[in-house]
C-alpha cells in the first residue's frame, strides 16, 4: 500500500496549522488602506456642512461653467432636454398628476445638490469640477430656483444657512424598527383579491408612449 497519500494529509494538516495565526480573525487578503486612498473616497457632504471644501462661487460665475459643462444636457435655463432630468421649476406640482421634482420643488438639502454635482457630474467626466465651479453651479442653479439673488455668492461658510423649499415636508420615518416579518405584520392584511390596473406609469412622464400606446389611462 502506498505512503504517498498519507504524507500528502500529513502535509496539509501541518500547513493549516502552521497557517491558522496568521488567518485568525482575518482573511489574510489585501492590505490597509492608505490615507491619500481613504480620503479619495471620503467626499460625501452632509447636511449639517461635515465635508464641505473651502470654496465660493457666484451666481454669475456659475452661469458660464453651467453653460459650458451643464446645459447640453439640462438645458439653458435647467429646463432639461430630451429625457435628461429637470434642474428648476415645478413648484407646488407634486400634488399635481404630473410632478416636476426638481431642485426647487422637491429636494430636501443644498448638501444633496453639492454631493450629486461633486460626485457624478458633468456626465462622462465626473469629479472633474473643481470646488470653486461647483459652488458656483449651486449658486446658478438656486438662483433658477428663486431662492437667492442673482448677486449671490455661495461659499462653505454660508452653505448651510441656505434653506430648499422642501425640506420641511422631509420627516424621520416615525416607525420603530419592525425586525424579521415586521412588513407583514404591518403591511399584508385585508389585501385584495384582484388587482386592476387603472393607469399607465406614462401618468408620471417615464413611459414613452407609441402607437399601441397612446395615452396614459386605460379605458
Amino acid at each position: 500500500m502506498s505512503r504517498f497519500p498519507r504524507c500528502v494529509l500529513l502535509l496539509g494538516a501541518v500547513l493549516v496549522i502552521g497557517a491558522a495565526p496568521a488567518f485568525a480573525g482575518k482573511f489574510g487578503l489585501g492590505r490597509e488602506a492608505k490615507p491619500e486612498e481613504v480620503k479619495a473616497w471620503d467626499i460625501d457632504v452632509r447636511p449639517d456642512g461635515k465635508g464641505l471644501p473651502e470654496g465660493k462661487g457666484t451666481v454669475a460665475e456659475g452661469e458660464i461653467v453651467y453653460q459650458e459643462q451643464c446645459a447640453s444636457c439640462h438645458g439653458d435655463f435647467g429646463e432639461g432636454i430630451d429625457r435628461w432630468p429637470v434642474l428648476a421649476g415645478g413648484r407646488g406640482s407634486l400634488k399635481s398628476n404630473r410632478p416636476e421634482k426638481t431642485i426647487g420643488s422637491y429636494w430636501p438639502y443644498l448638501s444633496t445638490v453639492y454631493d450629486y454635482i461633486h460626485r457624478a457630474m458633468p456626465f462622462g467626466n465626473a469629479q472633474s469640477l473643481t470646488p470653486d465651479q461647483t459652488y458656483a453651479i449651486i449658486a446658478y442653479l438656486l438662483n433658477m430656483n428663486d431662492v437667492v439673488g442673482s448677486d449671490f455668492e455661495l461659499n462653505n461658510e454660508n452653505f448651510t444657512g441656505i434653506r430648499l423649499p422642501n425640506e420641511e415636508n422631509f420627516v424621520d420615518d416615525p416607525r420603530p424598527d419592525m425586525g424579521e416579518g415586521g412588513a407583514d405584520k404591518v403591511c399584508m392584511k385585508d389585501c385584495k383579491k384582484d388587482v386592476k390596473i387603472t393607469k399607465r406609469a406614462a401618468i408620471l412622464d417615464v413611459t414613452p408612449t407609441d402607437d399601441k400606446n397612446p395615452s396614459a389611462s386605460i379605458d
